[in-house]
Formats: C-alpha cells, sequence, structure tokens
C-alpha cells in the first residue's frame, strides 16, 4: 500500500510539494510545519503523533502504481 501523498495542508490549505516538508499521522492526516508546530504535533482528527512525511525517491516516484 503507497502513501497517499496530499498536497495541501488540511489546516489552513497551504500546497504542500511531493518532495517538500509536510507532516503526518498515522492516518495519514496531512499538514504544513507551521500549522503542525501550533498543534504540538498533535493531530487534530485522532489525536495521534504528526511526524515528518516521507520523500519519496527518484525511482519510487517514476515506477509505474
Amino acid at each position: 500500500m503507497a502513501l497517499l501523498m496530499k498536497s495541501a495542508c488540511e489546516k489552513c490549505g497551504q500546497k504542500l510539494e511531493p518532495e517538500g516538508e509536510a507532516f503526518i499521522c498515522t492516518f495519514e492526516c496531512t499538514f504544513c510545519r507551521e500549522c503542525t508546530e501550533g498543534m504540538e504535533s498533535v493531530c487534530p482528527n485522532c489525536g495521534g503523533e504528526l511526524v515528518r512525511r516521507p520523500r519519496k525517491g527518484k525511482a519510487a516516484s517514476s515506477s509505474p502504481a
């Protein structure tokens, strides 16, 4: 199962680039750095920890899914 790379922060709507910085919980709720810091790294949807979203490598992003 592939990680869903959401393109916008769920709180403020800021655009998030696939290779850029974003933070996610185990349910793949996605937030920008500013919102994550404001929420003290706690997901408002599930209460889980928000951690830096991993970036896809070039081979993974160019492979057919």
